[in-house]
């Protein structure tokens, strides 16, 4: 991963940082999403588990550590995450379609379809349309036509969300091909352009 040496190199400040203030949990929410970033999930998730320890008041907001979970296939730990996070971020599309991505490979689709909780103020138009996609209300080329329609960052999240759905669908060639796309053509600033980045290094995916 090209990006590596710089996010070693965040890893490595964020240690120092954690060395002088053992008790700051922001600190470990930090580091963890570096090391989520470097593929280091089980450490990831440590950081996270040590945030919550220091303050346990963060607890619905650890939004990080239920993707952290996904990618450890701990999907039951996942899937209560995204709904303690729901609680307070009840317009967030994103917690709730990571939720049934978790009950999804705990069950199967039509269980998380079934499942899927109401999510109706997202105030980000894709992902309203990637809501109806798993919702099974529109098509991958209803969602594909919204991303154009919203530039790079449209673009990346209509195909990242694209390749899920066909994971949990169990079409590993489609949800290879978004979601290799998603990573290699629209890179933008932003946690889940990592998470593509290291869905692609998990899966092994070029």
């Amino acid at each position: 991963m090209f990006f590596t040496n710089s996010l070693e190199n965040q890893l490595q400040r964020w240690n120092d940082i954690i060395r002088n203030q053992p008790q700051n949990p922001n600190a470990y929410i930090r580091r963890g999403m570096v090391n989520f970033q470097l593929a280091k999930i089980d450490e990831s998730i440590q950081d996270f588990d040590k945030a919550e320890q220091l303050d346990p008041r963060l607890k619905p907001y650890l939004w990080q550590r239920g993707l952290s979970y996904y990618y450890a296939d701990r999907f039951a730990e996942g899937a209560q995450q995204f709904e303690i996070d729901l609680t307070v971020n009840a317009q967030d599309v994103e917690e709730t379609v990571w939720r049934y991505l978790c009950i999804a490979r705990l069950s199967d689709v039509e269980s998380a379809r079934n499942s899927l909780l109401t999510v109706k103020n997202d105030p980000r138009r894709i992902m309203r349309s990637v809501y109806d996609l798993y919702a099974g209300n529109c098509t991958t080329d209803d969602v594909l036509n919204v991303g154009k329609s919203e530039g790079i960052k449209g673009n990346f999240y209509s195909h990242l969300y694209i390749g899920l759905y066909y994971e949990a669908e169990n079409n590993l060639e489609l949800a290879q091909e978004y979601i290799v796309k998603a990573a290699d053509n629209y890179k933008i600033d932003d946690y889940m352009w990592y998470l593509a980045q290291v869905h692609k290094h998990l899966r092994r995916w070029q």
